[in-house]
Parts: C-alpha cells; structure tokens; sequence
C-alpha cells in the first residue's frame, strides 16, 4: 500500500513536511506520535485531502478498516483526480471483502494515472483480482499491461506466471516466473513457484540445482529445507514447524482469497461427514478444529457444537481465525502435541486439508484418539495416491498425498472402527483437479 501521499501545490512547505514525517511514522509503526502530528495538521487544515488520506492510512495501520475507508474515499470527494489515493481505497476494500468496489477503485487509480508506470500499481491489483476470479485471461491481459508501464515490475510478471499456468502454458510460465524471481530473488512464492514448474516439466536436475542454490544462499531456511525434499524424495516425517508456521504466516492475509480462487472445498466437505456421523446439528459436542486455519470450518461446524476449540501453528492464521468468530478457544500448537495433551476431551476431531503436511499418520492419529471421549469420532481430508498401507509421499507442493489403505491401516492402530473413505476433489491447482480422500471414523468399543 502506498504510504506517502502527494500535497497540493497550495501546501506550505511545513504542512507538506508534517504530511511527509507522519506517513515516515507510520511506516515505521510510532502509531501514536503519527496521530498527534496529523490531528495538529487536521486542526489547521480539516479539509485538506492529502492529510485526510494520510490519516485513512494511519486508521488501516491501527486496524480501524471502516474509519480508514471513509476518510480516504472523503479525501477522493475532495481530490478525486488521485491516483495513489484510489489504489489504497482499492486495496483496503480488497481486505474486508467488497471486490467489486476494489476493482472500481483500482479502475479509476489507472484512469488518473498520470503516464509513466504511475498505474502499473493499480493494474497488477486487478490482475490478482482477475487471477481471484478465475479469468485467467483477463489477469494475462492486465499483468502485461502493468509490465509494459513498467517492464522491471516483480509483482506483475509473478501476477502473469500464474495466469499463463492455469492456461496450461508451462514454458511460458517458467519464463515469466523466472524474470519475477530475478527482479526480486528473496520472494519466496515466485521463486518456489518457478521451481514448481520445472518440476512439472519433468525438469528434475534443474530444479534440484536451483533449490540446492537457493539453500546455499538461505541456509537453514525451513520451506526451501522441505521443499529441496520433496525433490530429492526424502520425505521427513511431516513438514516441521518452521516450515508450517512460515509458509502460512506468509499466506495469512491473502489465505481464503487464495482458496476461493482454487475452488476449495474441504471444510464443507468435512462437514458433510460430519452430519453423517452425527445427523441433525444439536449443539451438544465438544468439537476441535485441528490445524484450523483462518477459521473457514468454524460456521460449518458451530451447529454441532457446544464448546468448538481450535488450534494451529501460524499466529497470522489464528489472528484471521479470531476475526472470523465461532471459537470458544484457539490455541498455538502444532496439532499433534496439543491432541496428545487433551485427554478424553473431545467428541469430534476435524482437520481440513492440514493432515496432508504429515507423511505417516501413524503419530496423528492415535493422538486424536487419545482426545476423544469413548464413541467419538474424526474426519479429515489428505490428497490421494495409489497404493498399500505404508504408501505416502511428499510432493513438489510441499504437501503429502496417501494411499487409502495407509489412511485405514492408521486408524484400525489407532482404535477406530467405522471407517469411511471416499474420493474428493478438495481444490484445483494449476487448472488441475487435486485428488484428495475423505476419511471419517468412530473409536471402537473397548
């Protein structure tokens, strides 16, 4: 997001100045002495739209969306031609949800741009909203406009692999992907995503090469350490936490965009087991979503529940959680210890899409059984494959399918009978169906 606004010409030297420190302020999070400085300016000059929507700014960075949209989109009624007023209005509608306003928003940031590259901002906004919709050849068209505004723009040409991906055109992709990569080598999605591609163009020895020089430069860093893995078939046991924690911390803001784009399903998938299992909601259960996410399987599952707990690794992912309501309880665990340590607590244990970051299910599982009540029950997606009951790999994704008959092995040791395995498809992916199973069972009786 833009942090300095532009000043009228009719600013003084010192009011522009004060509108300069305040924005340098708020860059650097003094989020208090930034209000002081802005009400002493508003208290002089109320109208003025630049230190309107310099203060719109400082209400996103003190977490007050709503204040903050109104006064930027009141500094636009008195300064409607600004450019960079008008992405950031963009922008902030995107974070609560109204992405029809933000492509109006980012539609008139281009409009007002003022030649140059001053609009190549704006449109790679709209290329990621295109990208979020599906239109992948809208988000092609969009993210080549923002390149030739400005041809050494990281952003849009990682915005354009993507689209050239879904369409299916993998050498055209690699390409894009690698300029991002070069323009800003330390982006760890457009240089993973790069990687990812060689891989799905049979690649191998290449991609191992540039993940051993990516660890090179990195050492020790937790997603290139899993990734480099995957690639050279030596599954560790499940993804670490390091490698949990940074991949969805990083993803947390932009997390169920992400997902609605890639058609994700898994929450209301697990839900549908769950009313098998259990028939009408009654909210008589004590219910914990494990490795919960930003929360997207809390409303489907508040019916049934009378306590519903979460827990995950990302506190960015929790946060998101929190924001979303329908917990009683989050906690910051990785899922396996905090099942282990919650002893015939739990009627229910659920987990979308998060048992595909583990290989052998083995530990997971006879934890979930240990925080069931007698009776209870789990249900849960992983991505699939074929084969017998030790069979599981790690992917270039970084997640790990399953044979079903590993996924039934594991739950017959842990004490689960009633089992049920069914074919799902949780998520696209590279324009792609991802095949996932969906497992549900109840503890035997002892």
């Amino acid at each position: 997001m833009t942090t300095t606004p532009t000043h009228t010409d009719t600013d003084t030297m010192t009011h522009a100045a004060a509108l300069a420190q305040a924005a340098a302020l708020i860059k650097a999070q003094k989020l208090d002495a930034a209000g002081e400085l802005l009400d002493r300016v508003l208290e002089a000059a109320p109208a003025d739209p630049d230190a309107l929507h310099c203060q719109g700014l400082l209400r996103h960075a003190q977490g007050r969306s709503n204040e903050s949209i109104a006064l930027i989109g009141r500094s636009l009624t008195l300064q409607p031609a600004h450019s960079g007023a008008w992405n950031n209005l963009g922008n902030l509608l995107v974070e609560t949800g109204r992405i029809d306003d933000a492509m109006l928003a980012y539609g008139n940031s281009v409009s007002f741009a003022k030649g140059g590259d001053e609009g190549a901002d704006a449109m790679s906004n709209i290329a990621s909203l295109e990208r979020r919709k599906g239109h992948w050849q809208a988000a092609e068209r969009v993210s080549r406009q923002a390149i030739e505004l400005r041809p050494e723009f990281s952003e849009a040409w990682y915005n354009l692999s993507i689209a050239l991906m879904e369409q299916g055109r993998i050498h055209e992709s690699v390409i894009a992907n690698s300029r991002a990569v070069l323009l800003q080598p330390r982006n760890l999605s457009a240089r993973s995503q790069v990687i990812r591609a060689l891989e799905l163009l049979g690649e191998h020895e290449q991609a191992l090469v540039m993940y051993r020089e990516w660890l090179a430069e990195d050492p020790g860093n937790p997603v290139v350490t899993h990734l480099l893995a995957a690639c050279e078939g030596q599954a560790p046991a499940r993804a670490s936490d390091g490698y949990v924690e940074t991949v969805f911390d990083s993803y947390a803001g932009s997390f169920d965009a992400s997902l609605e784009k890639l058609h994700y399903r898994a929450p209301e998938l697990v839900a549908q087991a769950v009313q098998e299992m259990h028939g009408a909601p009654a909210a008589s259960l004590a219910v914990v979503d494990a490795g919960c996410g930003t929360g997207l399987c809390a409303p489907l599952l508040r019916p049934w529940a009378a306590h519903l707990a979460g827990c995950d690794l990302s506190v960015g992912m929790l946060q998101r959680a929190e924001q979303r309501g329908g917990y009683d309880v989050l906690h910051k665990a990785e899922l396996t210890h905090y099942l282990y340590t919650q002893p015939g607590r739990f009627d229910l244990v659920i987990s979308a899409d998060t048992l595909c970051y583990f290989g052998d299910l083995h530990e997971v599982l006879a934890a979930a059984a240990r925080a069931l009540r007698p009776a209870g029950g789990v249900a849960f997606t992983v991505e699939a494959m074929p084969g017998g009951q030790d069979d599981f790999r790690l992917e270039g994704s970084g997640r790990y399918r399953h044979a079903a008959a590993h996924v039934e092995a594991c739950l017959a040791a842990a004490g689960f009978g009633a089992v049920r395995i069914e074919p799902i498809v949780p998520r696209r992916e590279a324009g792609q169906d991802v095949q996932g199973w969906l497992a549900s069972a109840r503890l035997s009786a002892h």
